[in-house]
């Protein structure tokens, strides 16, 4: 299995864009597969320089509806005439910032016919799964962080419903693929009992030099007790994972664009 990270908020060389957003480039179950589409087009650049063939693409899978992971979706979908793109039912509707800002993806484009909506499970082929976990227990409760969705016109409370994850089961294992673990990591772990995540934690609040540090103790011990491998990204923060990464040590490891997992 390999994983390209074709978009993130860092980058291990100049030669790639770097924006606020992910995108992952996967082979998996003889299967290629791109996760998430970053914010822009800036991820079909990138991975034109990593040697990645976004026309060979078979399927790709929509994380979450917010804007920095779902803004490159128009690009793919020139740059790829026939791969489906997997979207939970509620990606579309409306969703904004603390500031009142609309996050969400572009609303004309909630119609294209290559879109395939699911809930809360879908497979997709041998050892290929989406689930959203909606219905599951969340024995460690999720602050929304002043995130919004709108429900029948009315603005709520995020619950990200609209998040969902790709897990891949391949030689005896099992790799976990979030966009930003909004329902929480350590749910995430509950739920899957991974051999590897990888993903944005979602901690870039969490400040390991005020309140947040109890958090990332409390998150750090918790993941340390389970012999998973993680890579982080994106929305973790840069402050965050270093923080873990002391406690954490090789357990944990950062994947910037540009960089290439073999697992």
């Amino acid at each position: 299995m390999i994983v390209k990270a074709l978009m993130e908020n860092t980058a291990c060389s100049r030669d790639f864009r770097t924006e606020h957003g992910l995108s992952l480039y996967i082979e998996a179950c003889g299967r290629k597969i791109l996760f998430d589409m970053g914010q822009s087009r800036a991820f079909a650049e990138n991975a034109q320089k990593m040697g990645v063939s976004l026309d060979a693409v078979d399927f790709a899978v929509l994380s979450h509806g917010h804007y920095d992971h779902g803004g490159g979706l128009s690009a793919f979908l020139t740059e790829n005439d026939h791969a489906p793109v997997y979207v939970s039912r509620h990606a579309f509707e409306k969703h904004g910032n603390a500031a009142g800002k609309e996050i969400g993806l572009a609303p004309e484009l909630a119609s294209d016919p290559r879109l395939v909506y699911t809930d809360a499970y879908y497979q997709i082929d041998d050892g290929l799964e989406l689930s959203s976990c909606n219905e599951r227990e969340r024995r460690f409760p999720v602050d929304s962080a002043g995130l919004t969705m709108s429900v029948e016109g009315r603005t709520l409370p995020e619950d990200f419903r609209h998040e969902q994850y790709l897990q891949i089961r391949e030689n005896g294992r099992r790799i976990l693929i979030s966009g930003c673990s909004h329902k929480g990591v350590l749910n995430l772990l509950e739920w899957f009992e991974p051999d590897v995540l990888i993903g944005g934690f979602h901690f870039m609040k969490a400040d390991p030099k005020g309140a947040g540090k109890r958090l990332l103790d409390e998150a750090a011990q918790y993941l340390t007790r389970r012999k998973t491998l993680y890579y982080t990204c994106h929305c973790t923060g840069a402050a965050q994972y270093e923080y873990l990464k002391k406690i954490m040590k090789e357990q944990l490891r950062y994947l910037s664009c540009g960089q290439t997992v073999a697992l």
